[in-house]
């Protein structure tokens, strides 16, 4: 089941993401004071994954063609490959679509451990958006030196 994450929520999203070693203490409050909505996925009662939808994102060119941006879906473990992911985008796709959206945005890290996830939102129709590498959701300068972490990233886009 897809939800959206209630204030009880964010002690056992902590939780979650501490597991994988991930210190996530003030992001999901500071996600929703500026006006990001987190979605859950939850599997006989207890969370499984998370998504953040950040309606108003930092990447320029979403930011000038009113593209809300899906971010930061993670899927524990032992329960991925079963479309816990997809369900999460999906939902996404929807809110974004009654909300009267065009588009949705999504992006991803260019390591090898994104592998999958770089797969799965080709396979649900996100293309790049042809503006290249970004960093920190800056578009990255020929030549430049970028640190290889999950902050440089190509950003695609989903017609609806």
């Amino acid at each position: 089941m897809i939800r959206f994450a209630t204030d009880q929520d964010f002690e056992t999203l902590l939780s979650f993401y501490a597991s994988i070693g991930r210190s996530q203490t003030d992001y999901f409050q500071e996600c929703v004071e500026k006006g990001c909505d987190i979605l859950v996925a939850e599997e006989g009662g207890e969370i499984i994954g998370s998504a953040v939808v950040n309606w108003h994102p930092k990447y320029s060119l979403y930011k000038k063609l009113n593209i809300p941006e899906i971010q930061d879906i993670f899927v524990a473990e032992q329960v991925r490959r079963q479309g816990h992911a997809t369900a999460l985008i999906s939902f996404f796709e929807r809110q974004a679509k009654e909300k009267g959206h065009t588009h949705t945005g999504i992006s991803v890290a260019l390591t090898k451990e994104y592998g999958p996830a770089q797969r799965l939102y080709f396979k649900l129709g996100y293309e790049p958006d042809g503006n290249g590498v970004t960093y920190d959701r800056m578009s990255v300068e020929r030549y430049a030196r970028y640190p290889l972490d999950d902050d440089l990233c190509l950003m695609l886009v989903k017609v609806l």
